[in-house]
């Protein structure tokens, strides 16, 4: 071999080998441009934030849901999308105990694009809150924390989805076939509404991405939500007067009392089945309490899941000898998403992984349900494409008095990972 024919492959085994070394720093480095936009989004989205937390919806408010709805698709109308308000078919809403008389309107936006895939993005603007407590608890920033009335849970997911998508615009990526974009308003009484439509739009898309907030703790998505029931236990009492005649009376206060502390450790962390009592309701005038009503909530990992029976019926004994009558009922309210094994979710979640290790981060992807059910598991109910939730910022304290709060330091990171998320997916990049 001669010294000319040696440099020759010398030359061509460097060049492979700064070949490999370029193709793998370029998989692992961020995407600057996306990265920079990221960066500048963070202050207009905690902006989008206060003005959505400034807004009372409860999922009973229609006042106050058509007015976020309203201030919701005009964001997306200005960001390119297609924007419907949609009420509620009286056909297809599920009738529960809690269920909203008028249940409000759900914001489907259409973003149409030059490619095939299709992604569908999902959250939710109604909360769990009475009218009147924003007052006492207005958006904050703390440190570290922005706090609000549903700021976790679920508003941050609507402000991450408007500011992905203005990412998306400013970039001009139009790669994907269509991205849709549905925000319901009636999550927190378990979609009774919109589940229809969020199985049916699952149904029609490649991918759906849920933006229900991550644990505070720790960066993850989720591959599973749990199922939740409603439990109720009514309980008859007999009427007497308080006062000169108690003695006549079965008071069902006792009883209710009684029953709740007896079944008070029906949870079973072995099968992940959860049951809390939440609250209670009075029947009668306060001199004497004939009946009355309990109402609780469990949730399950499994839909085979049922509440196990307190030591049998001897368990459930009534209080004195003069029994009130009670009537328990267990109602099946949404189902739990079950993790899938199947190539396309597996491909999802390790490109998901891969696009956050692009900033220095690590990403947990758990697949053991956690915390309660969300729509994510309607949106999976009727498709095989990959279903993942917990795509939002990370949160704390949802459901509680002036602790419920966002990380701000995740609003950067979470942008990268949505917007890369629906990039690759365009361009069929997934793993």
């Amino acid at each position: 071999m001669t010294t000319s024919t040696r440099r020759v492959r010398l030359i061509r085994t460097i060049l492979v080998m700064l070949g490999v070394a370029f193709a793998t720093s370029a998989q692992t480095a961020p995407l600057e441009e996306v990265r920079s936009l990221a960066a500048k989004e963070k202050t207009p989205l905690l902006a989008t934030l206060k003005d959505l937390v400034s807004i009372e919806s409860g999922s009973g408010d229609r006042e106050g849901l058509d007015r976020l709805a309203a201030l919701v698709a005009d964001r997306l109308a200005a960001l390119g999308g297609t924007v419907d308000t949609i009420e509620p078919e009286p056909a297809e809403i599920y009738r529960m105990v809690d269920t909203p008389k008028a249940i409000g309107k759900m914001v489907r936006a259409r973003f149409s694009g030059t490619g095939s895939r299709k992604i569908l993005l999902i959250a939710h603007m109604d909360t769990v809150y009475l009218r009147g407590m924003l007052e006492k608890q207005p958006f904050r920033i703390d440190g570290n924390r922005a706090y609000g009335l549903a700021i976790a849970d679920d508003k941050q997911g609507i402000a991450l989805i408007l500011h992905t998508l203005a990412m998306l615009k400013a970039m001009n990526f139009r790669d994907y076939g269509l991205v849709s974009v549905l925000i319901n308003a009636d999550e927190e009484v378990s979609s009774p509404g919109s589940r229809t439509m969020l199985t049916r739009l699952g149904g029609e898309h490649d991918a759906v991405m849920s933006f229900e907030s991550s644990r505070v703790d720790s960066d993850r998505l989720s591959l599973t939500t749990a199922g939740i029931a409603a439990v109720l236990l009514n309980v008859q009492g007999k009427a007497s007067h308080a006062g000169s005649a108690p003695e006549f009376g079965r008071n069902a206060l006792y009883e209710l009392a009684h029953q709740v502390l007896q079944t008070r450790d029906l949870s079973d962390p072995a099968t992940g089945v959860k049951m809390n009592w939440t609250y209670r309701q009075r029947r009668h005038q306060p001199q004497c309490d004939p009946g009355g009503r309990v109402r609780g909530r469990r949730r399950a990992r499994a839909a085979g899941c049922r509440l196990r029976r307190h030591r049998a019926q001897g368990a459930r004994a009534h209080q004195d000898s003069a029994d009130p009558r009670h009537q328990g009922r267990d109602d099946v309210r949404a189902p739990p998403a079950a993790a899938r094994d199947d190539a396309g979710l597996a491909g999802a979640r390790r490109h998901a992984q891969r696009i956050y290790s692009e900033i220095g981060m690590s990403l947990v992807i758990g697949d053991v349900a956690e915390g309660g059910g969300t729509d994510a598991a309607f949106a999976a109910l009727k498709t095989k494409a990959p279903v993942i939730e917990r795509f939002g910022l990370r949160g704390f304290g949802a459901h509680s008095n002036d602790a419920e709060y966002i990380d701000v330091d995740s609003i950067e990171p979470r942008l990268y990972l949505a917007a890369r998320m629906i990039m690759d997916l365009s361009l069929g990049k997934q793993e």
